[in-house]
């Protein structure tokens, strides 16, 4: 079968979850005998496409605006266009390849129109992989009132989205059924939990270590995007909690709008357990994993529906053991806790967040049985080879 994969975000310049997520997935796709090719925009690209190959994959990368790290309003207008650019862009590539099914990955919502045209056009299926239910997280944290005409705009690009799939997958139970309740689509929706195909990395290398001198210290690790969905100061409250526990460190690597916010709260307090480090490729960020002890999410609050972010696979692939902080009800507290994979709490309970984070930081066979069941329930659970079985299907 021939497969086109559309993602906003792609290796090997992206630092997302959702670009590795992507990549391992054509990659098994690839190796169970499909034909596989990516579609993304680069703001880098000069020409209407470049075409590389990264293991085998052709990835096609068409011309169009920054559709990552600007203001929201020029995000809103260049993802906007991101149908139009990328079938303006790879016309002849659409015209010389016929796929019988494509595969998307959103955010970003703004693909509806070309998978639309596309299925039209080559008498298609199509799955979308739902992993950011946008609008709705923004309009939970106030940023755009629900009868905006902003948020009537970004309510026409959902409907397309999902009106556009034969099948969407959500990413937990509860993901799945607050989607239904909200939009109806149960003929066409289904629980696809996210994947990763990653092992262990071992290494004697102490390179982060040893240059923010970390010694012996316990690790607390955040890695990833730093954003209102995130709540970083979370995590800064964590911080500011444990500041008298010599043991522990806390290191925050990524990017986003709350990046200064972090830096300036950090100065602000003199949070001298925390080292704030700009984004680094996948190569480093695993480096990063396999030298530190815990690995750290926190979800906003106000979030009404259930992520289930993606970095906490790459903790289980290094066997870390899990602390997170998350929205009242997300079924991620059931996952972890239940598998005894960490501890996971609901934000706004920062004596219990703190309790948990030093249960973890004192106790390393706690640390280290909790991190084994992290890896466990990634084979478990967690594998590429679940997710082609549900999206072949």
């Amino acid at each position: 079968m021939k497969i086109l994969l559309l993602v906003d975000d792609y290796l090997p310049h992206s630092t997302k979850i959702g670009a590795k997520m992507m990549h391992e997935l054509a990659i098994a796709l690839f190796e169970n005998g499909h034909q596989v090719a990516v579609a993304t925009p680069d703001y880098r690209v000069k020409s209407k496409y470049e075409l590389d190959k990264i293991d085998e994959i052709d990835v096609y990368r068409f011309r169009s605006p920054n559709v990552k790290d600007e203001s929201k309003i020029k995000r809103a207008i260049n993802e906007t266009a991101l149908s139009f650019n990328a079938y303006k862009n790879l016309k002849s590539v659409f015209k010389e390849n016929q796929f019988q099914l494509i595969v998307c990955y959103s955010p970003s919502i703004f693909f509806g129109p070309l998978i639309k045209k596309l299925k039209k056009k080559w008498n298609a299926k199509s799955y979308l992989i739902l992993r950011d239910l946008f609008p709705q997280w923004v309009i939970d944290h106030g940023l755009i009132k629900e009868k905006s005409a902003i948020a009537s705009y970004f309510r026409k690009f959902e409907k397309i989205n999902y009106k556009a799939a034969d099948k969407i997958g959500l990413q937990s139970p509860k993901n799945l059924e607050w989607f239904n309740e909200k939009y109806g689509l149960i003929n066409k929706s289904e629980v696809l939990y996210n994947w990763s195909s990653e092992t262990p990395i071992i290494t004697e290398d102490k390179k982060y270590r040893n240059k923010l001198n970390l010694g012996d210290k316990v690790v607390l690790f955040y890695g990833g995007n730093m954003g209102e969905a995130q709540d970083m100061m979370n995590l800064v409250r964590l911080a500011e909690n444990l500041k008298e526990e010599n043991k522990a460190h806390f290191v925050f690597a990524g990017s986003g709008n709350e990046f200064n916010l972090v830096k300036k709260a950090i100065a602000e307090k003199d949070l001298e357990n925390v080292s704030l480090l700009e984004p680094v490729d996948q190569e480093e960020y695993r480096l990063m994993l396999s030298e530190f002890d815990i690995g750290l999410f926190t979800l906003h609050k106000h979030h009404s529906t259930h992520n289930f972010p993606g970095k906490l696979l790459g903790y289980m692939a290094q066997g870390l053991p899990i602390l997170g902080s998350v929205n009242r009800g997300n079924d991620v507290i059931e996952v972890i806790n239940d598998a005894g994979a960490g501890y996971v709490s609901v934000n706004g309970e920062d004596n219990k967040f703190s309790e948990n984070a030093w249960g973890l930081i004192e106790k390393k066979i706690k640390r280290k049985q909790m991190g084994e069941n992290s890896y466990y329930l990634l084979k478990n659970t967690f594998s590429v080879e679940a997710a082609i079985r549900k999206i072949l299907n």
